[in-house]
């Protein structure tokens, strides 16, 4: 007997992703492909990502096996984030097949935010959710990295930006040190690979103002740091990650002096490096600060469809 599924689409900056849940939140299936970038270069034109998730969709869908399954509904996220005005063109190439196919299957089709599904892959993937209905959220990835003071919803969340970056996202410093250190794009498994045989002995200073933060010149710095050549590359990867860890730390430490909740779950791209976690864990859960962190798991960490589809089902049963 063919169980009943909800199609995610998220066709991000990174990813093409397709994922096929249950109402139990079981993945039934899924299949998704990280964007191809040229060798040196640290991201892509919206123009040729749009080509290439146009060219993934059509294989993706016929790795996913949708035919075994009851198709009953269709979510895809359609927008960076939920606030007028958010846009960006390579999620359309997503609404565009999630429409169609709703229309072939008859099946209701729901629209979502990219940073909605970031937050639902965290807490349906973390080993605990956040116990409160209200919880703090940081989003970190290539093309966002925010603090976010979030409440559930019967079919999503509802998210207040309380601050960010206001330069280079923290997955961009990522990828543009990765890359000129040598490493493929994008850096963050290599980087932290790499990473690991340091010894902590280089450190650039990190940026913060209330809940405003700057990683510009930690670029510079690390750049520098390069070009020079008298700082081991594995030093110079590990004081990146240590930049991250210290300036989300000095946030969050501000947001929880100021009353905001002590529980905080932390998703994106850069959000699956072990280092920036345990440091955080480490400095944040410490009893003088009395904070409670969630982490998704790192295989969710990146773009993906499974936060998605986690949302389409929510409003899905919010009109049963």
């Amino acid at each position: 007997m063919s169980k009943q599924v909800l199609l995610g689409i998220d066709t991000s900056n990174y990813r093409t992703s397709l994922c096929l849940v249950g109402e139990d939140g079981e993945i039934v299936a899924e299949a998704k492909r990280l964007l191809k970038v040229k060798a040196g270069e640290r991201g892509l034109q919206q123009s040729e990502a749009v080509f290439q998730h146009v060219m993934n969709l059509p294989e993706l869908s016929e790795q996913l096996g949708l035919s075994d399954q009851q198709l009953i509904g269709i979510c895809v996220s359609s927008r960076p984030r939920s606030v007028e005005g958010s846009y960006m063109p390579v999620f359309k190439v997503g609404e565009g097949l999630g429409k169609s196919l709703a229309i072939f299957h008859n099946v209701p089709i729901y629209m979502t935010s990219h940073q909605e599904g970031h937050i639902a892959a965290g807490e349906y993937t973390s080993d605990e959710r956040p116990t409160q209905e209200r919880f703090l959220a940081v989003h970190l990835s290539g093309g966002t990295s925010e603090l976010l003071d979030c409440t559930r919803t019967a079919t999503g969340y509802q998210i207040d930006k309380l601050g960010g970056t206001v330069d280079l996202h923290a997955g961009q410093l990522v990828d543009r040190i990765g890359v000129a250190l040598g490493l493929p794009f994008p850096a963050g498994p290599s980087l932290e690979q790499v990473a690991r045989q340091a010894e902590g002995t280089f450190r650039v200073p990190s940026t913060v103002n209330g809940f405003t933060f700057h990683f510009s010149g930690a670029e510079a710095a690390l750049l520098r740091a390069i070009e020079q050549g008298d700082v081991a590359h594995a030093e110079i990867a590990r004081a990146t990650e240590q930049c991250v860890a210290n300036t989300l730390e000095k946030v969050l430490r501000t947001a929880v002096e100021e009353g905001y909740p002590r529980e905080i779950l932390i998703v994106g791209g850069v959000a699956a490096n072990q280092y920036v976690r345990e440091r955080l864990i480490k400095r944040l859960e410490h009893p003088s600060v009395k904070a409670k962190l969630f982490f998704c798991d790192p295989v969710y960490s990146g773009d993906n469809a499974y936060g998605v589809a986690q949302i389409g089902w929510k409003m899905l049963k919010s009109e049963r």
